[in-house]
C-alpha cells in the first residue's frame, strides 16, 4: 500500500508557515524571515519514502489585496484550498482568530481533513511568565476554545515550528490521513520549482533582511542567465525596483549595499547548490511591475 497526497499550508502573514514548511521538508525551500508577506508564490516541497510521498505546498499569507501582485498572491492561497488532500491552517498565539473571515469561511466549508496549527507556543510560555499573567496552559486553552468555535471540524495541534516542538507528531498525523495513491512526482524530486526560482528567492531574502521600510516590498528579482558546469555556476540576475530613489538605496554609496547583498547571496547559493557560485547583480527601474499583468506573468505570478 503506497500513500501520496497534497498537504497545503495556508494562513495569515507572519504566523510561521514557511518555517514550518522547511521543518517538514527538511530542506530550506521557502524564505523564512521576520518580515510579513515574505512568501509571494506557491512553493512545493516533496517528502519521499518507499511507502509514501507527501507534496507540501507553502502559500503567501492571506491578505486583502491592494494591488495586482497581492491579488495574484491571494489567488495562490485560494488555489491551495481546491487541490488539498489535507489542509494545514497555521495561526499563532497572538493572532486575532477572526482576521480575514472571508478566507476562513471557505476553510469552514471544506470536506477534507483540516489540521489547525497554533504556532509559537514557546513565546506564549515566556510572555506569560515575564508578565505575571495567567498560566500558559490557561491561555492556550482559551485560544484552542476560540478556534474550536470557528473551525469545529478541525483537529487542533499546538506547535513551535521554530523549535520543532510538535512537528514530528504533526508529520505522523499527516501520514495517517494521506490517501492511498501512487506517487505524483519522481521519488528523487524535492520541489516543483526550477533552480532559477531559488536563486531569485535567495537574493530577495537578503534584500528583505538588509533593507528597511518599503524597499523589500517594491523589489523583484529575475535571473537572466544561469550556466552550470560540474564545479561551478555562473549567474546574472537583475533586481527590479519601482523608483529611481529605490535604485539608489539598493546600490548604496559607492555600491557598498549592493555588494553586501551579492556577497551574502553568493554564500547562501553556494550552500544551497553545493557548488562554487559566480554571481553578478544589476538594478533596474520598472515602475509598473507590481500592477502589470505582463510583468507579473514574467516574474511567475500565474496561479494557473
Amino acid at each position: 500500500m503506497h500513500k501520496a497526497g497534497f498537504v497545503n499550508i495556508v494562513g495569515n502573514p507572519n504566523v510561521g508557515k514557511s518555517t514550518l514548511m522547511n521543518q517538514l521538508v527538511g530542506e530550506r525551500i521557502s524564505i523564512a524571515t521576520f518580515k510579513a508577506q515574505t512568501t509571494r508564490h506557491r512553493i512545493m516541497g516533496i517528502v519521499n519514502t518507499p511507502e509514501m510521498q507527501i507534496v507540501f505546498s507553502d502559500t503567501p499569507g492571506v491578505l486583502k489585496p491592494n494591488y495586482k501582485m497581492q491579488e495574484m498572491m491571494l489567488a495562490f492561497s485560494e488555489s491551495a484550498l481546491q487541490d488539498a488532500d489535507v489542509l494545514l491552517y497555521v495561526t499563532d498565539v497572538v493572532e486575532n482568530p477572526e482576521k480575514n473571515m472571508d478566507f476562513l469561511e471557505k476553510v469552514q466549508k471544506m470536506k477534507i481533513p483540516v489540521l489547525l496549527l497554533i504556532n509559537k507556543i514557546d513565546s506564549l510560555t515566556s510572555d506569560s511568565t515575564s508578565k505575571g499573567e495567567g498560566s500558559s496552559q490557561q491561555k492556550l486553552g482559551d485560544i484552542v476554545a476560540k478556534w474550536h468555535s470557528l473551525l469545529p471540524n478541525a483537529e487542533i495541534l499546538p506547535i513551535s515550528a521554530k523549535n520543532k516542538f510538535g512537528v514530528d507528531m504533526l508529520l505522523k498525523r499527516i501520514q495517517e490521513l494521506l490517501p492511498e495513491s501512487p506517487a505524483y512526482f519522481d521519488k528523487d524530486q524535492l520541489t516543483d520549482k526550477p533552480a532559477r526560482f531559488f536563486v531569485s528567492e535567495i537574493i530577495r531574502e537578503k534584500i528583505l533582511l538588509y533593507y528597511d521600510k518599503e524597499i523589500p516590498y517594491a523589489v523583484e528579482v529575475r535571473v537572466d542567465s544561469f550556466k552550470e558546469t560540474e564545479k561551478h555556476i555562473d549567474i546574472h540576475a537583475t533586481i527590479y525596483v519601482e523608483r529611481e530613489s529605490q535604485k539608489g538605496i539598493i546600490i548604496g554609496h559607492q555600491g557598498i549595499a549592493l555588494k553586501k547583498v551579492g556577497v551574502e547571496s553568493r554564500k547562501a547559493l553556494e550552500k544551497f547548490f553545493g557548488k562554487k557560485i559566480n554571481l553578478e547583480t544589476f538594478v533596474k527601474v520598472d515602475k509598473d511591475w507590481r500592477s502589470s499583468d505582463r510583468e507579473l506573468s514574467a516574474f511567475g505570478y500565474n496561479p494557473d
